[in-house]
């Protein structure tokens, strides 16, 4: 069975409105992300071909009001939540 678009995360995803990677229609179905075999549930923004994710750094905010964050390097993983759901299901 071949992957379908919409079994696979893109490779570049947002949270912030503001950018062009934001897609709310792939937030809602929920994202998962391993970086360097760690599960994180604070990524604010990941690509994986680039190998890095966006964290928030503590509870620091910038001019506009967005938390403040740091780009970490390494290996990235991306799932849908709802899909991982399905299969541990059966």
């Amino acid at each position: 069975m071949t992957d379908t678009p919409l079994d696979t995360p893109p490779d570049r995803l947002s949270n912030d409105p503001r950018s062009k990677f934001y897609r709310p229609e792939l937030l809602e179905r929920g994202i998962g992300i391993r970086f360097n075999g760690i599960e994180r549930t604070n990524v604010e923004e990941y690509c994986i071909s680039e190998g890095w994710v966006r964290v928030p750094v503590g509870r620091s905010l910038d001019r506009r009001g967005m938390p403040m964050t740091m780009k970490l390097k390494g290996t990235v993983e991306a799932w849908f939540l709802d899909r991982a759901s399905e299969t541990s299901a059966d």
